[in-house]
């Protein structure tokens, strides 16, 4: 049907009807038809309500691309007309991003970062720490503060709101190293496009002397095993497991009857810390300690949770550590020199490396990534060639 305005027609739908009362009537579908270069052109706009409002819009486009044609100044057509609205639109919208993106918080980054960060951490801890960082020590400094705008100062204020926490230089490092990785989850989902002001050494991080240094002696690991087995047998187990293998209690406690061979006498250690499987050797008494308790199903824990026949232990026995307390911890005061359960991964490095074993090999065993890790032990090395050295004064 030919509409009331010139060079405009339309259908009417079977099914829709729009208004109400005298104002009722089918919706309709409108194109329009011009002459141009000499040819007859139809072009479509479609229903109304979605590509143009209402008649009346419809004509008014119609008009502006008939004065267009006339004074030759495009655009021309209806297809030219949307192509470069879609243009001016995306324009627009491109200038609109930027702008947010120029004035995004931290805050607002963060919300996005811990989502990557839930589905990307192998540990669920690992997350949950660094939302409980941000949201106690670092949004409170930087909540609304546009991440163009964040520098060094706000990371000053950070450390030094933390140290009068009393948190460890430990803990504000890694407050500071989850600023870093949101500032690079930003710049990898294009919300920012500056410097990294937690990156390379632009923000100085507090340090300390805490590696632990103590290991137990022979005599002490004997004394702590036969005070264990008489409290908990399972406890005894799994910390011998750990002074004979550099075992750490998480990969004692997943440890199953399946990655055990006591024929050949190994332990297959899976999805370690280091991302990696290793394996780890069985001393005579550890393998006769293994052989006692099993075998049991290959899918079986050889520890699992009291009253459970397959749940990892989640942590460490209040036994084990009612015992160190009583044999080793009492009245030390520099926690770093208690004894815990990794004590007892440092002691067998440290055994391993008071008999001369190459620290290459000592790497392997415990399954560091990083030589650094593993030369914590050098010094103790160091003592026997000195102490051999000394004897020479008595010989």
């Amino acid at each position: 049907m030919k509409s009331k305005y010139k060079g405009l027609w339309y259908r009417e739908s079977d099914t829709v009807i729009l208004g109400v009362g005298r104002y009722k009537r089918p919706k309709r579908y409108y194109r329009m038809t011009y002459k141009w270069e000499g040819k007859t052109i139809s072009e479509v706009f479609g229903w109304e309500g979605e590509y143009i409002k209402n008649e009346e819009k419809a004509y008014d486009i119609y008009r502006k691309l008939s004065a267009n044609r006339k004074d030759r100044t495009p655009p021309f057509t209806l297809a030219e007309y949307r192509e470069q609205n879609e243009i001016a639109l995306e324009s627009v919208k491109k200038r609109n991003q930027e702008e947010a993106a120029k004035n995004i918080s931290f805050e607002d980054v963060f919300s996005g970062y811990i989502v990557y960060s839930k589905n990307n951490k192998r540990s669920a801890k690992s997350w949950q720490r660094e939302e409980q960082l941000t949201r106690i020590h670092i949004i409170p400094v930087i909540k609304n503060t546009p991440l163009r705008k964040i520098a060094q100062i706000h990371l000053e204020r950070i450390k030094r709101n933390m140290a009068d926490c009393g948190l460890t230089p430990a803990t504000i490092r890694y407050a500071l190293a989850v600023v870093r990785q949101v500032f690079n989850y930003a710049i990898r989902e294009g919300l920012f496009t500056g410097q990294n002001p937690a990156a390379g050494g632009k923000v100085i991080r507090p340090q300390e002397d805490n590696k632990k240094s103590r290991f137990l002696t022979r005599v002490e690991a004997d004394l702590l095993l036969l005070e264990l087995a008489k409290r908990s047998q399972d406890v005894c187990d799994m910390a011998m497991l750990s002074l004979y293998t550099g075992m750490r209690f998480g990969e004692v406690a997943k440890l199953k009857w399946a990655d055990v061979d006591l024929f050949q006498g190994i332990i297959m250690l899976r999805n370690t810390k280091s991302g990696k499987n290793r394996p780890a050797f069985m001393t005579p008494n550890v393998q006769n300690m293994i052989a006692s308790r099993g075998p049991e199903e290959p899918d079986q824990l050889l520890f699992p949770a009291r009253g459970t026949r397959n749940t990892v232990r989640a942590r460490t026995s209040n036994i084990f550590y009612d015992v160190v307390g009583r044999l080793f911890n009492q009245g030390i005061s520099d926690k770093n020199q208690w004894v815990n359960f990794h004590t007892l991964r440092h002691s067998f490095a440290s055994w391993l490396v008071e008999e001369g074993t190459n620290i290459y090999l000592v790497k392997d065993l415990l399954g560091h990534s990083d030589l650094k890790l593993t030369e914590r032990y050098a010094h103790i090395g160091q003592n026997q060639l000195k102490q051999a050295v000394m004897k020479l004064q008595n010989s």
